[in-house]
């Protein structure tokens, strides 16, 4: 019996040391687990950390890039109202032009109706002086002869015969045409200078119109150029625009985006921190008892 109690005893002992054993085998083993929780808990903080600063750069970057964008809008509206005043200035000065012009035309067209009434004048002046100075001539020579047939007469006949009285009444009669002739000629001269003087004016006239009417059209020309110009850059002001419209608008989505992943990220790490308070206090707990 006493050889019983003692393997009894041993027995029990062998078993009590087996259960010791195999709990702080077990306890090392949660120890193990619990420090490579924390170890993971730490390696996803610092990830989170770098999501999170990652994340925040990008949505700086991206609300910087917004801020450009709103600037852009900004500029680009201030572009296209500056072109529409422009386009509208163009056409101002497209229409003055245009009126310019046509006056121009008017001008143009009644000098050359003057100057062509004024060559029509001189040229009546001329058929009137050369007919003038052929009665003149005419005149002259009837005077001429009138001379001589007096001259025989009163060589003939005597200084008071009938003959020679005829013929010094005809004689004052041709020199009074001739006289009268030469006053037409004259007035001819008198009017055809004038003619031509009024002729050269309007000519003047129409060389001056057409240089006016030129330079309108080169200036009507540079405005059409001016405002075909403009509408080209409001158009592309207009493209600009929208192109920074949306861009403006991805920006903001992705700024929202990058929030959305911010937001996310403080989570993440929130609750990462949270495990590993919780892993510290479990390793803990088993220390203290």
């Amino acid at each position: 019996m006493h050889i019983h109690r003692i393997t009894g005893r041993t027995t029990l002992a062998l078993a009590f040391a087996g259960l010791l054993a195999g709990g702080a085998y077990a306890q090392s083993q949660d120890s193990t687990s619990q420090q490579q929780d924390i170890k993971q808990d730490k390696k996803d903080i610092r990830q989170d950390k770098k999501d999170l600063s990652k994340d925040r750069a990008d949505r700086n970057a991206d609300q910087k890039d917004i801020n450009q964008d709103k600037r852009d809008v900004k500029n680009d509206k201030q572009d296209i109202h500056q072109d529409n005043k422009d386009i509208s200035a163009d056409k101002r000065d497209i229409h003055q032009d245009n009126k310019d012009i046509n006056r121009d035309k008017t001008d143009l067209s009644k000098d050359r109706a003057d100057r062509n009434a004024d060559q029509r004048d001189i040229n009546h002046d001329k058929t009137d002086l050369s007919k003038d100075r052929v009665d003149r001539n005419a005149d002259q020579r009837d005077i001429n002869h009138d001379k001589q047939d007096l001259k025989q007469d009163d060589q003939k006949y005597g200084a008071n015969s009938s003959e020679a009285k005829a013929h010094r009444k005809d004689l004052s009669k041709d020199r009074a045409d001739r006289n009268a002739d030469q006053r037409d000629i004259n007035h001819d001269k008198t009017d055809l200078s004038k003619d031509r003087t009024d002729r050269n004016a309007d000519q003047r006239d129409i060389n001056k119109d057409k240089k006016d009417l030129t330079a309108d059209r080169t200036d009507r020309n540079n405005d059409v150029k001016d405002l075909n110009s403009d509408r080209k850059d409001r158009n592309q002001d207009v493209k600009d625009l929208h192109s920074d419209q949306k861009d403006l608008k991805q920006d903001r989505k992705d700024r929202n985006k990058d929030q959305k992943d911010i937001n996310k990220d403080k989570k993440d790490l929130k609750a990462d921190r949270k495990g590993l308070r919780k892993d510290r206090k479990t390793t803990a707990a088993p220390r203290n008892r």
